[in-house]
Parts: structure tokens; C-alpha cells; sequence
């Protein structure tokens, strides 16, 4: 069986583009400019989020906002509170989100 091959963007405006949906894993790039963000959810399965450029600011659960530079991964344990999830700073922001196992739904 052969390699199979996956591609995503590599524009500075937003983006979320699911490019591995399935048994296994959820793998989606994500850029977001500059003032935007996500909308407060609970995370539907253990999220690992890579951090590729700028800085993320997140408020998980009760705590404050942690911010987080390129090169960094965060793992955010099932059914977490994400209430904010956004770019506060004026360079865009680049992750890579795994969902891992996949959700189930």
C-alpha cells in the first residue's frame, strides 16, 4: 500500500480547512488574522494543538488566559471548556489541531 498524500494552504488569511477527517484522527489547519477567533465550546475529543506561527491566547475552564508562541503543543484533555480561543496579537496565527482518537459523531 502507498503513501497517501494531504495538502493545506499557505495564505495569512483565515482558514480552517479539515484536511484528515476520519477513524482515526481529526487533522485541521487553522489561520486566523489578527482580532479573530473561535466561538467558547468544549472540546469533543483529546485535542494536541500546534502552535506554527504568531501566538495563541487560550482560556481553558476557569483559568486565565495563557498565551502560547510558535513551536509550542498543547494538550487539551476531552470535554474541556475552551472559552477563548483567538489571535490578540497583529501577526497571523497558524495551528495545526489534532483530535485524537476522532471524534465520535
Amino acid at each position: 500500500m502507498g503513501e497517501q498524500v494531504y495538502k493545506f494552504s499557505t495564505q495569512n488569511e483565515r482558514v480552517i480547512e479539515k484536511v484528515i477527517i476520519d477513524e482515526n484522527i481529526h487533522y485541521i489547519h487553522l489561520v486566523l488574522s489578527p482580532g479573530e477567533g473561535l466561538p467558547e465550546h468544549f472540546t469533543n475529543a483529546n485535542v494536541y494543538m500546534t502552535v506554527l506561527r504568531g501566538t495563541l491566547s487560550i482560556g481553558l475552564a476557569e483559568q486565565e488566559i495563557h498565551e502560547y508562541e510558535a513551536g509550542t503543543v498543547l494538550k487539551i484533555p476531552f470535554n474541556t471548556k475552551m472559552n477563548l480561543v483567538k489571535n490578540l496579537h497583529n501577526d497571523p496565527l497558524e495551528l495545526i489541531i489534532i483530535k485524537a482518537p476522532a471524534p465520535k459523531s
